[in-house]
Parts: C-alpha cells; sequence; structure tokens
C-alpha cells in the first residue's frame, strides 16, 4: 500500500526534531453545498538536516509510529 503524502504548513515547530503541521481540505457540505474548510494538525518528525520555521509549507509523508503522537515524517520543504 502506498504511504499517503499530505502538503501542509508549519504551525509550531516544539523541538529540534517535533513539528506541528496544519493541513488544509477544502470540501462542499453534502446537502447544502456550502464550501467548507476542515484543518487538521499533524504532529511530523523533522529528520536531522532540516531546519523549519513557521509558516513555511511542507510535504509530510506517513510512516511508522515514531513515537506515541508521530507517524508522519517531513518529506520536503518548499
Amino acid at each position: 500500500m502506498p504511504k499517503r503524502i499530505l502538503v501542509g504548513e508549519v504551525a509550531k515547530v516544539v523541538s529540534p526534531e517535533t513539528a506541528t503541521v496544519i493541513v488544509t481540505n477544502v470540501k462542499a457540505h453534502p446537502l447544502y453545498k456550502k464550501v467548507i474548510k476542515i484543518q487538521k494538525r499533524y504532529i511530523a518528525h523533522i529528520l536531522p538536516n532540516q531546519t523549519l520555521n513557521v509558516g513555511q509549507k511542507v510535504e509530510i509523508e506517513e510512516s511508522k509510529p515514531i513515537s506515541k503522537l508521530k507517524k508522519w515524517v517531513i518529506k520536503t520543504i518548499a
């Protein structure tokens, strides 16, 4: 099964190894057809050679569990 890749924005750099990424999706309400913005936060692992700042666009990739909450790795920084 392929790994999921999501694009989001860095909301918080918790430590040198951990960041919080917000992924925003836009979808229409099934009945009323109003466009709704849905945001979800993911805890992602930062690789040793990466430096991040709040507000940067990043791609996160699904991985095996690294800790209790970290199941995503930052793949590329845009």
